[in-house]
């Protein structure tokens, strides 16, 4: 009887101990919920479960040394060279790119990727475990996920920003985008020596944004380019080859017989053609038959021009040069160069804008520079008059006129729009597309 007494005033301290318990606690919860949840909840912190490298190809390398150097086992290592032959080659692998490799937190890998070029990416996955009669591993090529946006650009030539790509570096965009409008105006201005101050270009262009690699840039739809005061538009339209080319508002070709450089258009011009003129070697007075672009030594040397490869050797005082034959009785020289392109020969053909050597100081030369000259039926020219008195290039066929001024107009109605919406860089001067 006592114990069952005690078993009972157990039960009910209990009881009542519990009670007080929940009454002590329903306060702080009734407090807890009042509050928001960021002033009293706090973040768990979730273990990771992989590790990620990300590096840069060294130069030189292939898949294997690239696997070895991160300590992939030798047998895993040569499994995945034989699968990754099937769809790539290993060997081919870009110094520079970036690539990423993930492991387990115990070091078992779980995945390899690759960008074999900006739409593709090369990806190893690694099974865990591996099912029966399965490998470790898959290899894939697989496309790159982007989006394409139209976007528009009104850059202007200052004294800060006195060249295209410190213009488009001020207003965001990338050396790639001035490229390749130097490309395309590439027959109608020497950006070398032609831009001035109060020059401006506007442009309508594809910007490509990637889940794997950087962002870069697409096609330019239009461009407007104000110089010397004139203006030189740019509408990007296939050709009767059905290839896309570049034509201006009256539809005529932007492609010339030949480009107004052979240099990237950051250099400058250090000497004009003269017949006579203080030779800065011999200290006397001659004839400067070309004109000399001041470049750093390795600066890519193009041909302005199609051709066919005369010589390409060394010339005594011209150092190693280059000797281009080209239609209409045109001739050109590239002087000083420190080297020529690879698999260029004597007798071989160059179209416009591919490489044929680097700017030197070969020969009789006081610094880096490109000495450019053209001749015409064997007589040197002055290269910038010569230029300037070209003919326009071949126009769209007349029967095509109506389908390409309708697609013209459409293209610069987008760019007006779009520069509307987009103030103009480096200046507060309005839009001046027409």
């Amino acid at each position: 009887m006592t114990l069952n007494v005690g078993r009972a005033r157990s039960r009910e301290a209990g009881t009542c101990l519990l009670f007080f318990l929940a009454l002590s606690v329903l306060p702080s919860c009734r407090a807890t919920a009042d509050r928001p949840a960021h002033a009293s909840a706090r973040d768990v912190a979730l273990a990771r479960e992989t590790n990620e490298t990300t590096g840069r190809v060294p130069a030189n390398a292939t898949l294997e040394t690239l696997l070895r150097q991160n300590n992939v086992p030798t047998e895993l290592t040569a499994s995945i060279i034989t699968a990754v032959r099937q769809v790539f080659n290993p060997r081919q692998l870009r110094a520079g790119e970036t690539y990423r490799l993930t492991r387990t937190l115990d070091g078992l890998l779980r995945e390899f990727r690759y960008p074999i070029d900006p739409d593709r990416l090369l990806r190893v996955v690694f099974r865990a475990p591996a099912g029966q009669g399965q490998p470790p591993f898959d290899v894939q090529v697989v496309p790159v996920a982007k989006v394409v946006d139209v976007a528009a650009l009104d850059a202007e030539i200052t004294r800060a920003h006195s060249s295209l790509v410190g213009a488009f570096d001020a207003a965001g965009e990338g050396v790639q985008l001035a490229l390749q409008l130097a490309e395309i105006f590439g027959g109608e201005v020497d950006f070398n020596s032609d831009l001035q101050p109060g020059d401006r270009l506007q442009v309508l262009f594809e910007r490509v944004t990637r889940d794997e690699g950087p962002s870069s840039y697409g096609d330019v739809k239009a461009a407007v380019l104000h110089t010397g005061g004139r203006s030189v538009t740019a509408i990007r339209y296939l050709d009767s080859d059905g290839k896309p080319a570049y034509f201006d508002e009256q539809g005529r070709s932007l492609k010339r017989q030949f480009l107004h450089s052979p240099l990237p258009f950051e250099p400058r011009v250090t000497s004009r053609f003269s017949y006579r003129r203080v030779n800065p070697v011999y200290g006397d007075v001659r004839a400067h038959l070309g004109v000399d672009y001041g470049a750093p030594i390795g600066t890519a040397v193009m041909a302005v021009a199609s051709g066919v490869v005369e010589s390409a050797g060394w010339a005594g005082d011209a150092g190693r040069m280059i000797k281009l034959r080209h239609g209409g009785g045109y001739e050109t020289e590239y002087l000083h160069l420190s080297a020529f392109a690879p698999n260029l020969r004597v007798g071989g053909r160059v179209e416009q804008g591919q490489l044929i050597g680097r700017v030197g100081m070969t020969g009789a030369a006081t610094g880096p520079h490109l000495d450019y000259r053209i001749l015409k039926n064997g007589v040197h020219v002055n290269p910038l008059a010569e230029l300037s008195r070209m003919p326009p290039g071949v126009p769209i066929a007349p029967e095509a006129l109506p389908e390409f001024t309708r697609a013209r107009d459409e293209t610069m109605d987008v760019l007006r729009a779009q520069l509307a919406a987009t103030p103009p860089h480096a200046s507060d001067a309005p839009a001046r597309v027409k």
